[in-house]
Parts: structure tokens; sequence; C-alpha cells
């Protein structure tokens, strides 16, 4: 389910009936003050979101979720904000409360930069709060070749926010990767 490898733009795909990015902008629009998307290739395919679309610099192609998360954080700078909040498009069953959970972490934890989502106790490096003024070091760390999210992101000082899992075991953080993943989520949701 990568379009890179041949697969379907996940963002794109159906989960009972409207896309993963309608999934997530809808649970994510009550706990933001903006949102954007980070992605590569013609925006166009988004428009139907009426939201702004933030491609990686292209000094960082492919390097992946870093360069992702220093598109939100200047795109966040340029619009007067201080933090963002992330998550993956193949992520819709984060938890309603997320970014309250989030910014409360923040508060509780002065002294931790980057707050991340954890799971019984597996923390979601790309699932965090990253404060703008982090950008510039970000910048820096991508020039010099850091690809490695949890690396980044425990380097800076990280605090994790827990979330439960479901009833059944799931993790509200779960990644639908493969067709088999996605088959699991409409189950879920049935």
């Amino acid at each position: 389910m990568n379009p890179e490898a041949g697969g379907a733009d996940k963002a794109l795909l159906p989960l009972r009936g409207k896309p993963f990015i309608t999934h997530v902008r809808e649970k994510l629009a009550p706990q933001c003050a903006a949102l954007a998307i980070n992605a590569g290739g013609d925006a166009v395919r988004f428009a139907q979101t009426g939201l702004p679309v933030v491609p990686d610099d292209p000094a960082f192609a492919g390097a992946g979720p870093l360069a992702g998360i220093l598109a939100g954080l200047e795109f966040a700078a340029a619009a007067g904000f201080d933090r963002v909040a992330t998550i993956p498009v193949d992520t819709p069953f984060f938890p309603d409360d997320y970014v309250a959970r989030l910014l409360e972490t923040a508060e509780d934890r002065p002294g931790a930069q980057i707050v991340c989502a954890a799971t019984e106790g597996r923390a979601h490096y790309v699932c965090g709060l990253f404060p703008v003024a982090l950008r510039g070091g970000l910048r820096r760390a991508l020039a010099d070749g850091q690809r490695r999210v949890s690396g980044w992101v425990i380097s800076q000082g990280m605090a994790t926010a827990d979330f439960p899992a479901g009833p059944d075991g799931w993790d509200p953080f779960h990644n639908i990767n493969t067709p088999d993943d996605l088959a699991a989520a409409e189950a879920a949701l049935a």
C-alpha cells in the first residue's frame, strides 16, 4: 500500500466508505487550531479536504518522516503556531483526546522538548507534539544524514503520553500497512 512501490495512496484508500484522510481530518479537526497535510506528489488529489498540502523540502526528498515533521514545523512557524501535533494518515484509530493528552503531558513534564504517544510502554515516535523551535536543529540533523525518527526524538528530550490499548488489545496508534491490516480495521469498525 505504498504508492512508490506500486501500491495505492494510503491517504485515499477507503475505510468504511471514507478515505483514510477523511477519518483523520474529522477526528483531528476538533483537537487542533489548524490542520495541514504533509505529502509529496500532486496536491490536487487532496483538494476535497480543503486543507493546505505541505510537501517536504526538496533538499530532503526521500528522507522519510523526519522530513515531514520538518515541513510541518516550518509551515506552523510561518502561521504563527508554536507547536505541531503529528499523526500518520494510516493511523485512523488515534484517541479523541490525543492532542489534549499530549499537551497535558507537555505541561506536566516541562523539561521534555517532545511528547510522543505510547501504548503499553511502546513509544510511537511519529505520533507526537513537536515545538517549532526545534526546526533549525532538525534541519541540521537531516543535513547531517539523520533519518531515524526515534534517534532524533530521543536526543531532543522526550516524554511519553500513555494511551491504553482498546478492550480487544487494539493499539490506537496501529498503522494500517497491508491489505490484511485494512481488513482487520474494517472488522474493528463494523
